[in-house]
């Protein structure tokens, strides 16, 4: 089961909030602003203004692999 999927991905380049990121808390990956994961100790995997230039579905795809593996070398 991944912890990043296109769905997380699409959240943060959607996002209406230019200083949000995709943060993994307590286990799981949500959007949020940057300073709130920052707050409450979240890791922050990529931030809207990293992201926003990616729209296809293969790019998004692409994306959430790549941050998903990522989640998991970092032992989520």
């Amino acid at each position: 089961m991944r912890l990043i999927d296109r769905t997380a991905v699409r959240q943060l380049v959607d996002a209406p909030d230019p200083d949000a990121a995709l943060v993994l808390i307590r286990g799981e990956c949500v959007v949020m602003p940057e300073e709130e994961a920052d707050r409450q100790g979240g890791l922050v995997l990529a931030r809207r203004r990293e992201v926003k230039h990616v729209t296809g579905d293969h790019e998004l795809d692409s994306l959430a692999a790549r941050l998903d593996t990522m989640a998991r070398d970092l032992g989520a």
